[in-house]
């Protein structure tokens, strides 16, 4: 299992999503895409987008105006 980060700070709805989900494609099954958002609305989405696609959202936190999530991709 391997860990790949994806820095989605400034970027608005939908490319956080979208790049998240681009960046999954490419990783095997198992392995952690830790992703940094700015958007304040991607911690809605990214939970959506796990609950549509059947990755696990292992974590979903903040740090000030910073969102953070570790996506395991399934």
């Amino acid at each position: 299992m391997a860990e790949h980060e994806l820095n989605a700070e400034g970027l608005n709805c939908p490319l956080p999503i979208l790049k998240a989900k681009k960046m999954l494609k490419g990783i095997p099954a198992g392995d952690i895409l830790k992703i940094r958002s700015t958007d304040p609305g991607s911690v809605a989405d990214f939970a959506a987008f796990c609950t549509h696609t059947g990755n696990e959202l292992l974590s979903s936190s903040s740090e000030g105006d910073i969102y953070l999530f570790e996506i395991k991709r399934t």
